[in-house]
């Protein structure tokens, strides 16, 4: 299985410690992913070190070079997604590979995820395509356990707005509030339809 991996969501996770075993929720190695041409460049420039320290960028940029950058789309859909409000050019590449090779992108981009239905047929072109990073944490959770999973994510509650919610020292109830965060998104962004944890359970 092939995962395409976003930015903002392999900085989180690569920070957390996390990276290897989300892929893995997905059947996936890192040596199977791609990632964005650009990640090495972002790890060492501008807005990215900026929000997930230096040294934490500097730490992961040895991961992102082993990663294959991202296979250039060479179908019509890459044009339909640029001009779109909310779907930035990162994105656009990663969901028109994804429709392209029918191959999963791990996302952290909400925002453009409500934005793909604004393109004809793309929700039903992705669905069953986009794992948010709520969908993999869950996934993770009974393979990790809850207090492995908390352990890594303190490193990221104040970067991810879901994850300081899920798993602040107050919430005995992580998975429940992972699985409100997950239903919630669900229903934003239908008709498209997300990557499901294989766990049903709520």
């Amino acid at each position: 299985m092939k995962v395409l991996i976003d930015t903002d969501v392999f900085c989180k996770l690569g920070v957390a410690g996390l990276l290897t075993d989300a892929v893995a929720s997905l059947g996936a190695q890192l040596t199977d992913c791609e990632r964005l041409p650009a990640l090495p460049y972002m790890l060492r420039r501008g807005s990215v070190p900026n929000r997930f320290g230096e040294e934490n960028c500097e730490s992961l940029l040895e991961i992102a070079r082993a990663i294959p950058p991202l296979q250039a789309s060479t179908s019509e859909w890459l044009d339909r997604f640029r001009p779109v409000p909310g779907i930035g050019p990162g994105e656009a590449q990663l969901y028109s590979a994804a429709i392209e090779r029918n191959v999963l992108v791990l996302s952290g981009d909400k925002r453009a995820l409500r934005a793909i239905d604004k393109v004809e047929g793309a929700a039903q072109a992705l669905s069953g395509l986009i794992a948010p990073l709520e969908a993999v944490l869950i996934a993770l959770h009974g393979p990790l356990g809850a207090d492995d999973l908390r352990a890594r994510l303190v490193a990221i509650r104040s970067l991810d707005r879901a994850v300081g919610i899920c798993f602040s020292d107050s919430n005995n109830d992580p998975l429940s509030a992972l699985w409100s965060y997950y239903d919630s998104l669900a229903s934003d962004v239908a008709p498209l339809l997300l990557w499901r944890p294989p766990s049903t359970t709520t």
